[in-house]
């Protein structure tokens, strides 16, 4: 019983928030709705939006000074991510909007951004590609379920979720760093190539049944990030 009002006193809550978004006019009123939090989270998608424009970049010219700047971006945009909740901490000015902002953010920065680098750097087969997709929709999925039952993680005194269900999206920067690993040793597409090379899982090789082996992680990470029983401590 305690758990039903606790549900309905928090979509009371939301439907309060979204009222102020209805109850301005004016062309640009949302924006001028944002909160100073909101504005760093945003900050985070465009670290992640440089990221992927960079990757192609890269992909045009071949210039390594651009592939390097894709894999430092969402690095950029972890710190932003760090410090939007610190931002509406310090403000007391979080909101339903925030909330939403930063999981669009999140998917830009630690789904798509390295999904586009590791096909930059040669993940480039077409299982490749699906394992990538894969990965992509994973990390929305892992999101939209954060968003709809945060409510119902258990918190602790201070209000904050005890642990994360499935794997967090921004753990997805260990695979930048493995790609930033890959980079500094030459392991790219054009160079030395990527390490294990490929398998074929049907047909001949070089046809539309060839992976390489690395996808493999993407794969299981994906797996990790929509998991229900894999329970993350929130530090």
């Amino acid at each position: 019983m305690s758990q039903r009002k606790s549900t309905k006193s928090q979509v009371k809550k939301e439907q309060d928030a979204l009222q102020q978004y209805q109850d301005t006019d004016g062309h640009f009123s949302l924006v001028r709705n944002f909160r100073l939090a909101d504005l760093v989270t945003i900050m985070n998608g465009v670290c992640g939006s440089f990221s992927i424009f960079s990757s192609a970049r890269y992909l045009l010219t071949n210039d390594m000074d651009y592939l390097w700047s894709a894999l430092m971006f969402p690095l950029a945009g972890l710190m932003f991510d760090f410090f939007d909740g610190k931002v509406a901490r310090w403000r007391k000015s979080s909101s339903l909007l925030g909330q939403e902002l930063d999981s669009l953010a999140d998917l830009i920065s630690f789904g798509v951004a390295p999904a586009l680098l590791a096909f930059t750097v040669g993940l480039r087969t077409y299982l490749d590609t699906v394992a990538l997709t894969a990965f992509i929709c994973c990390g929305l999925a892992r999101l939209a379920r954060f968003n709809a039952t945060v409510a119902l993680v258990p918190k602790d005194a201070a209000g904050k979720a005890k642990f994360f269900e499935g794997l967090p999206i921004p753990s997805s920067l260990a695979l930048v760093g493995m790609l930033s690993v890959w980079t500094k040793m030459g392991w790219v597409e054009g160079q030395a190539g990527i390490p294990l090379g490929t398998t074929t899982l049907w047909g001949a090789k070089n046809g539309s049944g060839e992976i390489h082996i690395v996808s493999f992680i993407f794969g299981c990470w994906a797996a990790a990030m929509v998991s229900k029983t894999l329970r993350v401590p929130k530090l």
